[in-house]
């Protein structure tokens, strides 16, 4: 199938990759030209423009930082709304509010462009190996239109409901996830300060209640000092004010998201913000006077 893909940021250029290797044809487009010329490299087509891309395609993938960019790609100036046809698909697979899916499926629904929402979770190695867990949002038909195109990306694609909850999912997700990088971070703060070897920590706890992805993929990042980034902080900053906004809309609480944001907000203002969200553990090495990366 041809393909378009707007956005080849750290997650979008190996999904792409991931779709040229399964043999469909891409056509992609990014604002930063190195990006575009890393996956032509791989055997893809440069579009000019999101609506050039559109234009030449039956099916569009956004792969975009925030609300702000998806509106603007797809509904602004040589947006895809812009060069699409009558019964285009786009399927945005950007973290983002629900309130924005849902403006923007109006706007696509104008133009009889079909829309799913369908954010990911599983950060670059997941991207890489194409074992992303896919949580979409959008008529349950039209997911199972698409879903084997999901599925060349990542190990499950789950419908979520209308358009919008895949975001809601990802939010939820991204709650767990903080919260998770948060306990991890302070549990082996308080190890380290005991003067226990944090690794040995590591492996007997690792297989009981305690263990979780999350901690097997962040604890030995935190203790090797290695945060080059898989999932940005202020990437997660950006997914937890969006969950902040969602709570306060439909009058759910959440105080443990809003202090981890705000733990995040203090490494972003120390200037770690590109940081790996593992970086949390920056914070309480700060607070506790101890050294990263024992």
């Amino acid at each position: 199938m041809k393909i378009g893909f707007i956005g080849l940021g750290i997650m979008g250029k190996p999904m792409a990759k991931n779709l040229l290797k399964a043999g469909h044809e891409v056509v992609c487009y990014d604002v930063v030209k190195e990006n575009v010329e890393n996956v032509v490299a791989a055997g893809a087509k440069a579009g000019k423009s999101a609506a050039d891309v559109a234009s030449q395609v039956p099916l569009v993938i956004t792969m975009l930082p925030n609300s702000p960019h998806v509106k603007s790609v797809v509904m602004g100036e040589g947006g895809v709304l812009e060069g699409a046809k009558e019964g285009l698909i786009l399927i945005d697979m950007s973290s983002i509010a629900p309130l924005a899916s849902q403006e923007v499926e109006k706007a696509c629904a104008s133009k009889k462009v079909r829309m799913l929402d369908a954010p990911v979770s599983g950060g670059e190695p997941k991207a890489v190996d194409g074992t992303l867990a896919i949580m979409v949002g959008g008529e349950k038909e039209l997911f199972e239109e698409v879903r084997d195109i999901l599925l060349v990306m990542g190990c499950s694609a789950v419908h979520c409901g209308p358009i919008g909850a895949g975001n809601t999912t990802k939010l939820a997700n991204q709650v767990i996830v903080a919260l998770n990088i948060a306990a991890v971070a302070e549990a082996f703060t308080l190890v380290r300060k005991a003067g226990v070897d944090p690794h040995l920590v590591f492996e007997a706890i690792k297989g009981g209640l305690a263990g979780s992805t999350v901690m097997n993929a962040k604890a030995p990042m935190m203790m090797d000092g290695n945060f080059k980034p898989g999932f940005k902080i202020d990437l997660h900053i950006k997914d937890l004010a969006n969950a902040l906004d969602t709570g306060h809309g439909v009058g759910s609480p959440l105080p443990l998201t809003a202090l981890a944001r705000e733990m995040m907000e203090t490494l972003h203002a120390d200037g770690f913000g590109s940081d790996d969200h593992s970086a949390l553990a920056r914070y309480y090495a700060k607070l506790s006077g101890t050294a990263i990366g024992q």
